[in-house]
């Protein structure tokens, strides 16, 4: 289903789309998903109130906490507005429209997509100002959002270009397909041995100047991630950073120096994960020269779910209030429920699931709490149990204290969202025990 134009309000997306998906049908597609749910519309079961213990859901099941993620995307926005920034979520994230339409609803500038294939699904539920984090070389792909630019005057776009082949591909394909509005690029500044972008300056300025020359294409801002300097928080690494940081903006104001940004209502300057980002909001908003009207862009995509690994680690909250003896203003708001089946040896449990449901690249799930035969739900013993590994459809808990019984569900907390949604088309969001939501993925 595609409707382009209408209810589009001024938060940027199709608000028609994404209520439309409350009549899609729940049925076999959906693991996790009641049995006795298959046949009714979202819309419908959701209804019914059901409840997380007497729906009829099946193991494993990941959920989302409705009041973390609310209170997520009310501290990024607060912490935003504070320091100067918007933001535009990595969507790459979580693949959910109804989430692209929270975090907009709260002061998002636009959403972040990847490739060609994120880009389509935004598009198919109305985002209207979209930033590809990438080069975009395709020819099909370039007719394709050529098109979509001229069609709707209000969708605002643009994309990363890093090397001089890149910008003649994309300037051959525009012409080739003959649009008549031109393609708003970033020259991205990347790292030696990193992923994309330019790796010097003067690779930067080549590439600057070969978009400002092409009329197909509008030189509007410089991109980077920092992200890919480190990947820890030793003070060596966020030094590191910080220089990046520091080049990224001698590039910045050289560009605009050379007249590149002449005209231009918005500069955009965009960085930032979910790990780094608080020094790229001092980097960003440190002045800039009289007239330049930078609008510093984050991408940060993982604070809405936070996490109970990864992000809890690197998250610059995290990292700064656990050095002050303070709890983080994020929450995390996954959760995966998974039952044991099988307890062969005594100090051993296998439970429902394994790779294909839960992510294992940045940790391994968390043991949190447990529901017994009695329907009580009790935390665990912090050391009383960890999981040891995973197969493709189980979990091996190594016990040391907890008391398990087959038949008793165990809820962890997960580590990296990005490797957790992309196992899941149909997520519940909780409120307690009350179902409040159907959250649809598209990956």
């Amino acid at each position: 289903m595609r409707n382009r134009r209408p209810a589009v309000p001024a938060a940027g997306i199709n608000t028609e789309a994404i209520r439309a998906l409350r009549d899609e049908t729940i049925d076999w597609r959906f693991k996790g998903m009641p049995p006795n749910a298959s046949g009714k519309t979202a819309g419908e079961f959701l209804a019914e109130r059901p409840t997380l213990w007497e729906a009829g859901f099946t193991g494993p099941l990941l959920t989302l906490d409705d009041a973390a993620m609310e209170h997520n995307l009310r501290t990024m926005a607060a912490w935003c507005d504070e320091h100067g920034l918007r933001i535009a979520p990595h969507g790459k994230t979580t693949m959910a429209p109804r989430l692209f339409e929270r975090q907009l609803e709260h002061g998002a500038w636009g959403i972040t997509a990847a490739n060609i294939g994120q880009l389509r699904v935004y598009r198919a539920f109305g985002v209207q100002r979209i930033l590809l984090a990438n080069e975009l070389v395709d020819p099909q792909g370039l007719a394709w959002l050529s098109a979509e630019l001229d069609a709707d005057p209000d969708f605002s776009f643009c994309c990363y270009a890093d090397s001089l082949r890149g910008v003649e591909r994309m300037a051959s394909a525009l012409a080739a397909h003959g649009g008549t509005r031109p393609v708003d690029v970033l020259v991205e500044f990347g790292v030696p041995g990193g992923r994309t972008g330019a790796r010097t300056v003067s690779q930067a300025r080549a590439v600057a100047a070969a978009v400002a020359a092409e009329h197909r294409l509008r030189l509007v801002g410089v991109s980077g991630y920092e992200g890919e300097v480190a990947h820890d928080i030793e003070e060596s690494s966020l030094s590191a950073i910080d220089d990046y940081l520091g080049e990224f903006r001698s590039l910045v104001v050289e560009f605009a120096g050379a007249g590149y940004f002449d005209g231009l209502d918005e500069v955009i300057v965009s960085a930032g994960g979910s790990a780094y980002f608080d020094q790229v909001a001092e980097a960003l908003t440190l002045p800039w020269p009289e007239g330049l009207p930078v609008v510093p862009v984050l991408r940060s995509g993982g604070y809405l779910l936070h996490d109970d690994g990864f992000y809890r680690v690197r998250s610059p909250f995290g990292r700064r209030h656990r050095l002050a003896g303070a709890e983080s203003p994020f929450r995390p708001a996954m959760r995966i429920w998974a039952q044991v089946v099988s307890q062969p040896e005594a100090d051993l449990a296998l439970l429902t699931m394994g790779r294909r449901d839960v992510s294992f690249d940045q940790g391994l799930p968390e043991p949190q709490v447990i529901r017994g035969a009695d329907g009580e739900t009790r935390e665990l013993a912090d050391g009383s149990c960890h999981v040891s590994g995973l197969a493709d459809q189980h979990a091996f808990l190594r016990l040391a204290g907890a008391e398990v019984r087959v038949g008793d569900w165990i809820g962890f907390g997960l580590s990296h969202p990005c490797t957790v949604f992309d196992k899941w088309t149909l997520i519940p969001v909780v409120d307690g025990e009350q179902v409040t939501d159907l959250v649809r993925t598209y990956f």
